[in-house]
């Protein structure tokens, strides 16, 4: 069996984690956030889902810890906490990986 090839993703501002295994979360929202930031899109629409709430929390740890983020909100439209909002600051300067 041979590995599947990258799916490139598009950078508009709205990540949908339902197409992703949830135990890549951890480097996927980081990645994509400096990826809207490099593109000067700085309100990003991560949606997680209602289900059990596991998803949604790990999102919420990741946007408490990254820098890039001024602050973040459950959406207020008809998906609600079904999808968080993540504001980033244009001024920050994203880490660059080593």
């Amino acid at each position: 069996m041979t590995p599947s090839e990258p799916t490139e993703y598009p950078i508009n501002g709205v990540l949908d984690l339902h197409v992703f295994d949830p135990s890549v979360i951890g480097d996927l929202v980081p990645d994509y956030l400096r990826a809207c930031h490099e593109k000067e899109i700085y309100r990003v629409r991560i949606i997680h889902g209602k289900g059990t709430g596991k998803l949604r929390k790990g999102v919420v740890a990741l946007l408490d810890r990254d820098p890039l983020v001024l602050r973040h909100r459950p959406a207020t439209d008809k998906s609600s906490w079904g999808a968080t909002i993540a504001f980033l600051d244009p001024e920050a300067e994203p880490e660059r990986p080593e």
